[in-house]
């Protein structure tokens, strides 16, 4: 039986400034924005990615305190092109340190506007083997 880690859940203090964050500055997939009289929530995927973050409130929930989220991890083939890419969307990001030398072993760091923090490793051998191949990805306005 396969079990597989696809939503993270990020508390948030402002849905709409987080959806502006995540999706305009960070680049994530804002797959879906549900607001009604029991929630206001939207669910937004790094792109290549098969798991999801998903911001707001949902009924049944106790909700983490805002910023309370540590230490989230993305994995790019390329950390200073990501860097550079975040830092040219107004996104404030650490500088690139090489840990190791080894795949794997290069990190940087942002948070969103409530301080959940994000540390971003570099895997080269994600660019030519991506975790799900470019083939099987949904084409722009096909939806997941």
């Amino acid at each position: 039986m396969d079990w597989t880690l696809e939503v993270i859940r990020v508390p948030v203090s402002d849905l709409d400034r987080s959806i502006a964050f995540y999706s305009d500055q960070v680049g994530f997939d804002l797959d879906h924005h549900t607001v009604n009289d029991h929630m206001a929530f939207a669910q937004l995927t790094p792109p290549g990615s098969g798991c999801s973050i998903v911001i707001g409130s949902l009924p049944g929930e106790e909700q983490m305190e805002p910023g309370s989220l540590k230490g989230l991890q993305l994995v790019v083939p390329d950390a200073h092109a990501a860097r550079e890419e975040l830092l040219s969307r107004g996104v404030e990001a650490g500088d690139v340190a090489v840990m190791d030398e080894r795949d794997g072993g290069t990190l940087f760091g942002f948070s969103d506007p409530d301080g959940n923090s994000w540390v971003v490793q570099q895997i080269k051998a994600r660019a030519e083997h991506p975790l799900i191949p470019y083939s099987a990805r949904p084409q722009l306005g096909e939806g997941i």
